[in-house]
């Protein structure tokens, strides 16, 4: 299956559907970090939608709201709330990435096209994924400008607000109960991606809940993306509370790497983000269940952060709550120490903290 005639080189840019795209922008800005680097909106030429692009050294995201009624966004956040709509891919050729996935079975969101300014021109094209979530095929090769063609870039100077965050280490898709190996046979069919790492409900589990994960990974290994479901269990699950709430398949959390996260999240604790609490317990016998690590184990209990070894190194992860109203997308901080598993050793922990939250909510 890997005969696949173009490559993805990686995430490009995951667009965000919100009811309000200028606070959304602000809130990512003041809290996580991001610059804003373009716009396209009325201001532009743009009458019906407003999208604010934000980034944070190889991460970008797009802010984007609707402004008229009766609109594809609007239905969008009507039925999900706000949630990533968008998982874009860097390619090397759209034209290709879109006509091989329709050969292969994808279904096509957009057509190629070329998009022109002063600056170059770019090719996008889309295909549909799980739920309402597409990808777009990114071709930028000719381009020099701050973002795409159509958007203006924003002189915003020096970024002093920025907490560390490098790059996307993983997207992860939600989906209902018994859909995972058909959207992971989708990911091998369409663009000859391969099962990289898997869990099943009996390696995470509680007492009340479990899921079970399969993480799929293009040729490079640099654009993975988990996809979980949830497993059968006393209560609802974290994933079948998402699918509750978010009505479909969907993006549950994006996972941004930091070489420190000791200090992204002190920052980003200062600058008003809220994390899962940990209990204390974790880190009573962190050290014999990990081993040496060059973090002060004090620390990491003040902050929340989890830990995890393989036989390649360790990896230390923390998860934000929601960062909207319904208990739908979050964010997970992640630096990797020659670790590349997902954190194994830390669901257990995981679920119990978000039962937690799910029982204040009155959704377990």
């Amino acid at each position: 299956m890997n005969d696949i005639p173009y490559s993805i080189e990686g995430f490009d840019h995951c667009e965000l559907y919100v009811g309000n795209a200028k606070q959304t922008a602000y809130y990512y800005q003041s809290t996580m970090g991001f610059k804003p680097v373009a716009y396209r909106g009325l201001e532009t030429g743009i009458r019906d939608k407003v999208s604010y692009v934000l980034n944070q050294d190889h991460i970008n995201l797009v802010i984007t709201s609707p402004l008229e009624k009766n609109t594809e966004i609007g239905q969008h956040i009507d039925r999900h709330g706000d949630g990533i709509k968008d998982v874009a891919f860097t390619v090397n050729d759209s034209h290709k990435a879109w006509k091989t996935s329709i050969e292969r079975g994808a279904e096509s969101a957009m057509e190629p096209k070329e998009i022109k300014d002063e600056n170059g021109e770019t090719v996008l094209s889309a295909i549909k994924t799980f739920g309402d979530t597409i990808h777009t095929f990114v071709e930028r090769k000719n381009y020099s400008g701050s973002f795409l063609p159509g958007f203006k870039a924003i002189d915003y100077k020096e970024n002093l607000n920025k907490t560390g965050l490098v790059h996307i280490d993983h997207i992860v898709g939600n989906q209902p109960d018994g859909e995972m190996n058909s959207v992971c046979d989708f990911y091998e069919k369409v663009f000859g991606w391969h099962r990289f790492w898997t869990v099943d409900d009996k390696d995470i589990s509680t007492e009340y809940s479990a899921l079970r994960s399969i993480v799929m990974a293009n040729d490079n290994e640099i654009v993975k993306m988990p996809i979980n479901e949830p497993a059968e269990g006393l209560k609802k699950s974290q994933i079948q509370e998402f699918i509750d709430y978010y009505e479909t398949a969907g993006i549950q959390h994006l996972a941004l790497s930091t070489k420190d996260i000791i200090s992204t999240v002190k920052v980003m604790r200062k600058k008003g983000v809220d994390f899962l609490p940990t209990p204390q317990s974790y880190y009573e016998n962190l050290s014999d269940r990990i081993g040496n690590i060059d973090e002060n184990i004090e620390i990491l209990a003040d902050l929340g952060i989890l830990v995890d070894v393989d036989e390649n190194g360790y990896m230390l992860q923390i998860f934000t709550k929601p960062l909207q109203d319904r208990p739908t997308l979050f964010f997970e901080i992640i630096q990797r120490k020659g670790s590349n598993s997902f954190g194994k050793g830390n669901f257990k922990a995981l679920f119990e903290s978000i039962e937690s939250e799910q029982q204040k909510r009155g959704n377990l």
